[in-house]
């Protein structure tokens, strides 16, 4: 088993997750997006990103509009629907649940030792 194939697959996991979370309080366009993920080594591969994008829209969660750039092509800028506001919040709850559910487990592993 390859570990770094296990690392990819965890990231993976939570991408979707991340592309909502990144999208709150802000629209951003790809490249923002894109930007964020891989400072925080979210992203494994960056093509992964646009159909996430196109699937979180389709389900509801994400809009998006067209902007005119002042240096390039017009950008299309994603935004979260109300629906995808809720989502992330039922979301954020499991995230902590998850979260505090791993720590439990890997803390008592790590006290055995």
């Amino acid at each position: 088993m390859n570990v770094e194939n296990t690392k990819a697959q965890m990231r993976k996991g939570v991408l979707e997750y991340c592309i909502l979370s990144v999208l709150t309080g802000k629209d951003k366009y790809a490249s923002e997006i894109l930007e964020t993920l891989k400072d925080a080594k979210m992203l494994v591969v960056e093509g992964t990103i646009y159909p996430l994008l196109t699937r979180l829209k389709n389900a509801g969660l994400l809009n998006y509009r067209w902007e005119e750039s002042t240096s390039g092509p017009p950008r299309k800028y994603y935004t979260l629907t109300e629906t995808g506001k809720l989502f992330l919040k039922e979301l954020d709850t499991t995230w902590d649940e998850l979260r505090n559910a791993t720590n439990l487990v890997t803390n008592t592993k790590k006290s055995k030792k």
